[in-house]
């Protein structure tokens, strides 16, 4: 078991390292726009999930909010992305769907990351909003804190799977990412 967990960690450093030379060589400016980033991973404009969620991300890193993504915004969102553990992970999501950035969920912006698969689930999204607010919300005062949303997504499985915490995107990312290179 620890030489599989080894040799994951080799490729995900392997992977790191093309990603940051693939950077070099695509933004040579030092700076990747939003733009760039949905070339990178083929994003077609008609596909406005896939845009949103591109967008979301990218502003997830942007952390000077630039509007551009430097070398070591970068190199922290990969490095979050292929091997951050679960709680930076969920801190993550939280800061992604948190819109309005006041640090808390509303309902608005949790049926926003709702995405109802109607074979699995026999509930309209106001509903399950309405299961998730009872899981989390536990002062009941309407909205999700980083912390309620970090303690229910960690004890409840149904939970995780409504909000589709895909905190784990290193497939999306490594399926997708320079797909016109």
């Amino acid at each position: 078991m620890g030489q599989e967990e080894s040799r994951n960690e080799e490729m995900d450093t392997a992977r790191i390292q093309e990603l940051c030379i693939v950077f070099m060589r695509e933004c040579p400016s030092g700076s990747l726009h939003l733009h760039e980033l949905r070339r990178i991973f083929g994003v077609p404009s008609s596909s406005v999930e896939e845009a949103l969620f591109v967008e979301t991300v990218f502003r997830s890193f942007d952390t000077n909010k630039d509007n551009a993504l430097d070398f070591l915004e970068y190199v922290a969102a990969l490095h979050l992305i292929f091997r951050g553990n679960l709680e930076d992970r969920l801190r993550w999501s939280f800061k992604m769907y948190d819109k309005d950035g006041n640090g808390k969920l509303d309902k608005q912006e949790v049926k926003r990351i709702i995405k109802v698969q109607t074979s699995e689930v026999d509930m309209g999204p106001s509903e399950i909003c309405d299961r998730i607010f009872d899981l989390v919300d536990q002062n009941h005062d309407g909205q999700i804190t980083l912390s309620e949303f970090m303690e229910g997504a960690q004890k409840d499985e149904w939970l995780m799977n409504m909000l589709k915490l895909d905190i784990n995107v290193t497939g999306w990312v490594n399926q997708n990412s320079w797909k016109k290179s």
